[in-house]
């Protein structure tokens, strides 16, 4: 199962839900900084679990004049993917293939200040990252599923400012 189908089964396991209530939780748990769910993608995977018969769907009326909503429920094999999809999560070590590797491997190929002014840009925007991560913690209720997603995120976040700041001193001193 991908990460975006995974999350949207998740937010329906947790409660029966309508397509912008998903959005509303994503946006509101600060999921977007580390889930690959655009707006656009959520009806697609909606539509893609329900073929799937992971999530079962019932017109709910309008509380007032609009039309019916379309409420998502898991289903049991939902259930049951969601948990072996969630143990699978805790229990593998994830891959990653981040551009900075490529770019870390052909830093010899631009010049030094280029590489460090694209370093400082990289920091940059992950401050900025931290910071907002930091502000949807706050923002967040206090579900204990929520710390440690928050700490791993802040913790990684961190580290990899923090090994930016580094290289980029290194970078600067000429010592490369």
């Amino acid at each position: 199962m991908k990460n975006a189908e995974f999350a949207i089964l998740s937010l329906i396991v947790e409660q029966p839900r309508h397509g912008y209530n998903i959005e509303q939780a994503l946006t509101a748990r600060g999921m977007r900084a580390w889930t690959e769910v655009g707006f656009s993608s959520i009806y697609y995977l909606l539509n893609k679990l329900e073929k799937q018969g992971l999530i079962a769907s019932q017109l709910q009326p309008a509380a007032g004049k609009g039309p019916p909503r379309k409420i998502y429920n898991a289903t049991q094999a939902g259930l049951d993917a969601c948990q072996q999809a969630t143990l699978d999560a805790l229990a593998e070590p994830y891959r990653t293939f981040p551009p900075l590797m490529l770019g870390l491997a052909t830093i010899d190929t631009v010049a030094a200040s280029d590489a460090i002014s694209a370093l400082r840009q990289q920091k940059s925007e992950l401050v900025q990252r931290l910071a907002d991560v930091r502000t949807a913690q706050q923002a967040q209720p206090s579900a204990p599923s929520a710390r440690p997603v928050f700490d791993y995120s802040i913790a990684m976040l961190t580290a990899r400012i923090n090994w930016l700041r580094a290289y980029i001193t290194e970078l600067e001193a000429g010592d490369s």
